[in-house]
């Protein structure tokens, strides 16, 4: 079943406009201009995955391999994916846990990758869930499965090149992100992504 945003724009779902508004807000932030089509098409609640298939922050790195393979992620995948920390922050009030990843987090970078390699971090000491702050300005927040990555030396050694290397970042983190965002969608055969560019020049 398909549910037009408005009736005056038949022509993209839910399911499509919400990805396309991600896609754009990555570029519009700074980071990889990602190839996008449309096809996803709206179902009801039914048709929603049930609640625990996502990864749980308070675990580690089997969880996270276990969650991400499952999915088809391969390591280095996965290790893209989370990068995406490098934006935004965590509220009390949604997951319980407090802070932002990096110091810019409306800005994309490969800062988060490089923060968790090169800052010490240790588990705060408040009321909260487990989590961990930076020793430098005790201000940033890493939750278990951001700790799980450079505890992992599968995981640590893709970290470490998104840390030394941003363009190798946006490139790999664009392409995991594209797979991310078709996962189980029926295409159309012949359908073309397009890259949706907004104040820039290919």
């Amino acid at each position: 079943m398909r549910f037009a945003p408005e009736v005056k724009f038949p022509w993209i779902t839910y399911s499509d406009l919400w990805t396309l508004g991600g896609v754009c807000a990555i570029q519009e932030m700074q980071g990889p201009t990602v190839p996008w089509r449309p096809g996803r098409h709206d179902k009801d609640i039914a048709g929603c995955s049930p609640e625990g298939r996502l990864p749980d922050a308070a675990k580690e790195q089997r969880h996270v391999r276990a969650v991400f393979s499952r999915m088809g992620f391969s390591d280095q995948e996965t290790v893209a994916l989370i990068g995406a920390h490098a934006l935004g922050r965590c509220h009390t009030t949604a997951s319980g846990y407090d802070g932002p990843w990096t110091f810019s987090p409306t800005v994309f970078t490969n800062d988060y990758y490089k923060l968790l390699l090169d800052d010490k971090w240790t588990e705060r000491q408040w009321k909260g869930p487990r989590q961990f702050q930076d020793a430098t300005s005790k201000s940033l927040v890493m939750l278990p499965t951001d700790i799980a990555l450079i505890n992992d030396n599968e995981y640590r050694k893709d970290v470490r090149r998104y840390a030394d290397d941003p363009s190798t970042f946006f490139l790999e983190f664009s392409a995991a992100y594209v797979k991310l965002l078709e996962l189980g969608v029926p295409f159309e055969e012949g359908s073309e992504k397009m890259r949706i560019e907004f104040g820039r020049r290919n």
